[in-house]
């Protein structure tokens, strides 16, 4: 029998284009390695997730509380909080979140394919910053 908190990995397309932040107590926190929108993905460290509907009801309750705790410390960064969870490239389940604000490169539309990713110039700065605004410890992970 396998044990979907042990055996979870995370997609090597999400570990290629984030900086890890840590965890809460379901997910995997991420930041989106794009400069130009101040965006952080939650994984659920369960495997085999695909769909919303895969967590069990507690683990949905959780996954809510976390994804409110990730909206606001994001919300005094934009004037809009944008959420998705596409799955259409990464099949793992994930959700992003994302601070936009009016005028931004891809505003009004969704930031996915609008333009080429812009890394940060500093990546580990940024990722402090929003490890901050979670109330996140140093991740060793």
């Amino acid at each position: 029998m396998t044990n979907r908190a042990t055996d979870f990995l995370l997609d090597p397309r999400l570990a290629a284009d984030t900086v890890t932040l840590g965890e809460l107590p379901l997910c995997r926190v991420l930041m989106m390695n794009e400069c130009r929108y101040p965006w952080l993905i939650l994984v659920p460290r369960r495997a085999g997730l695909v769909e919303l509907l895969d967590l069990e009801p507690d683990e949905a309750r959780m996954l809510w509380e976390e994804l409110h705790q990730s909206m606001a410390a994001l919300r005094d960064l934009g004037t809009k909080i944008n959420m998705g969870a596409l799955g259409n490239m990464v099949r793992q389940l994930h959700i992003h979140v994302i601070a936009r604000t009016e005028g931004d490169p891809a505003w009004p539309g969704p930031v996915w394919g609008h333009s080429p990713r812009e890394p940060w110039p500093d990546p580990a700065e940024s990722a402090e910053t929003l490890r901050r605004r979670l109330k996140l410890p140093q991740c060793g992970i």
